[in-house]
């Protein structure tokens, strides 16, 4: 647990370093980019498909009504968008985490590494392509388990308790092999993963919790659907910050692990010879 504790607020110390903040903003011009593309070619005809789709279901419609004669009528306009946006930012938050792993993991590791491991030996275990696998197979499982939870995302607890913990197991597979690629070999790694498997796992859940955090940004309602281009920068970068620190974090919990590691695995140097004492004979 003090290694856990250590690690963590190294990595927020490391999310105020110039190299990090700065990393930051790559990837966010990418999504921001993307995200603008989105908003401009198929916002509308989202959330008319949307609004025909809603209008079908006898039970939103009577929903909607009831809302209108309490006065919320507002409320009918507004429901569309928001869906269309409940629909775009878990995208949002995959396309991230995939851009992190491609463009900030391996920078930030790098500096965690230089400043506080600089004699740790690199024994490239991982390499690009087994990373992206990695990266693509459990991205398309966490992506396929939101699709199949979205339903029970109705019942309060569960919207609190499983996103958040998909996140977490996404980040726990995805950071957990990136931040050892380098520095570990494949067997090291494996020990690791065996030994720390409930730390890096907590990081995971943790840093997901965290993830989960930008998006009450859109509890704003109908001022959230007026200011969706705004809110959608300020979401991708504090998604952007989140995983920096999440990556801080592994990185420093996983190459500490893997120094320890090696340490114990060095034989304790022998002891040294018995000095022999020359016995000096009389002279005659």
């Amino acid at each position: 647990m003090s290694r856990l504790g250590d690690s963590f607020w190294r990595a927020a110390a490391y999310c105020l370093h110039p190299k990090v903040i700065g990393l930051s903003l790559l990837p966010l011009l990418v999504v921001a980019l993307l995200s603008g593309v989105f908003m401009y070619f198929g916002w509308e005809a989202s959330v008319a498909g949307v609004r025909a789709t809603l209008e079908q279901w006898k039970l939103v419609e009577s929903l909607l009504q009831w809302l209108d004669a309490m006065g919320a009528g507002g409320f009918r306009s507004a429901l569309a968008p928001l869906v269309v946006l409940a629909m775009v930012l878990p995208v949002i938050v995959l396309m991230s985490l995939l851009l992190v792993a491609l463009c900030m993991t391996q920078a930030i590791v790098g500096l965690v590494a230089a400043r506080r491991f600089p004699t740790l030996e690199k024994k490239q275990g991982g390499g690009l392509i087994q990373g992206v696998f990695i990266a693509l197979g459990a991205t398309l499982l966490a992506l396929g388990a939101l699709v199949v939870s979205m339903p029970f995302w109705l019942i309060p607890p569960v919207i609190l308790i499983l996103p958040p913990l998909i996140w977490g197991w996404l980040s726990f597979k995805i950071f957990s092999f990136d931040v050892l690629a380098a520095h570990a070999s494949a067997e090291e790694r494996r020990q690791l993963l065996q030994a720390h498997r409930g730390p890096l796992l907590a990081i995971g859940v943790i840093t997901g919790y965290l993830g989960a955090a930008p998006a009450f940004i859109w509890a704003l309602g109908v001022m959230a659907v007026v200011l969706a281009p705004f809110l959608i920068l300020v979401t991708i970068w504090l998604y952007m910050l989140v995983f920096a620190f999440s990556t801080a974090w592994f990185a420093h919990y996983a190459l500490a692990a893997l120094q320890q590691l090696r340490a114990a695995a060095v034989p304790p140097a022998p002891p040294p010879p018995p000095v022999e004492l020359e016995v000096l004979t009389p002279l005659s």
